[in-house]
């Protein structure tokens, strides 16, 4: 990651590790601080219809717009799990993680003007009968 994580600059290089088997979660470890991790996920196994436009990201993006266009890009959004109340679990749909899947390199975005919360509930309220 050139850019590092959202608040840690200086956190550039990161793994990821499926957290239990089958599990929709997985740890993004950093490599450079191994007290730093962050929970993350696929997005669109909460948010199906999750658009995001690559076309304004900074141009030190280390793929190319053909990539995108090949399949070699992965999205993945962290995910803040509170302490205790695991059904609050909520997304940051608004600084997703893009992944270069063959050359293993990875940027975090921040969409701009965009309709998504960094507080996106992946547990959906029942609603009483």
């Amino acid at each position: 990651m050139p850019f590092g994580m959202l608040g840690f600059p200086d956190m550039k290089r990161f793994v990821m590790i499926r957290h239990k088997e089958n599990s929709p979660f997985l740890w993004y470890q950093s490599l450079d601080d191994p007290a730093l991790a962050f929970v993350i996920t696929n997005p669109f196994l909460f948010k199906p219809d999750y658009e995001v436009s690559l076309d304004d990201q900074p141009l030190e993006m280390p793929w190319d717009a053909s990539d995108e266009k090949e399949g070699g890009l992965d999205l993945y959004v962290v995910v803040n799990v509170p302490k205790g109340s695991p059904e609050k679990a909520t997304a940051n749909l608004i600084g997703p993680i893009v992944v270069n899947s063959p050359s293993r390199r990875a940027v975090q975005v921040v969409l701009a003007d965009s309709p998504y919360s960094h507080r996106f509930p992946l547990i959906t309220p029942r609603r009483k009968a």
